[in-house]
């Protein structure tokens, strides 16, 4: 029997993504909501969820001890980061005046440029908000089932900017290019919300639950 973790620090849609994943979980499977450091400790997949500000993130992970265990436990077993969730894996976020983050993945968080425009030449509005295209860039055990392009639901004002390419398995437009779906080893993170993106979500949301966290 496997144990997924939802990690509770006190932000997020918790209770949407809970439900999402009961609905796709294999029979057995306990889908275990908590800040217990030793139930996240040993759990065998681990969902970090998250909106709101990064300084509040870092300031809850650090009262829970999450911090400095998060980082090593994310290397090693599945984990499924979600919109702020994908955020704090990075180094540094400009939100707040700038706000150090774990630091797992290299890369900064920055607000989408307030001149952004679409192929209209209409401009942007901050936040984005709302259905968009996620355009696979790589390979990955969790796009099984679903096509290049995908509709996934997003809600930020904030982007991530990863140093690496390589990092990258998915994009999105909006005025721009930007990393949407980032991945390294047994960590996969999202800038949207797959427990609010039907089917495709879903669809994600099981693979997740069925993979053993091998990539590359």
């Amino acid at each position: 029997m496997q144990s997924v973790a939802v990690i509770d620090y006190g932000m997020g849609n918790l209770h949407s993504v809970e439900r999402a994943l009961r609905h796709e979980a294999p029979p057995g499977t306990r889908i275990l909501l908590t800040d217990d450091l030793a139930v996240i400790r040993e759990a065998d997949r681990l969902v970090f969820p998250g909106q709101g500000a990064a300084a509040d993130a870092m300031q809850a992970l650090r009262a829970l001890g999450l911090d400095r265990v998060l980082p090593e436990l994310a290397a090693t077993r599945p984990f499924l980061g979600m919109c702020l969730g994908q955020q704090i894996l990075l180094d540094w976020s400009a939100e707040n005046g700038g706000v150090d983050l774990l630091g797992v993945i290299p890369g900064t968080v920055e607000r989408f440029p307030g001149h952004a425009i679409d192929r209209d030449g209409r401009r942007l509005k901050i936040p984005h908000m709302g259905w968009n295209v996620v355009r696979q860039v790589q390979d990955h055990p969790l796009w099984q089932g679903l096509p290049r392009e995908s509709w996934f639901y997003f809600v930020h004002s904030y982007r991530v900017l990863p140093t690496r390419a390589e990092d990258i398995v998915g994009e999105t437009d909006y005025g721009e290019p930007f990393a949407s779906v980032i991945a390294r080893g047994s960590m996969f993170a999202m800038q949207c919300h797959p427990e609010k993106s039907a089917a495709d979500g879903l669809r994600l949301l099981n693979n997740f639950l069925r993979w053993d966290g091998a990539w590359r």
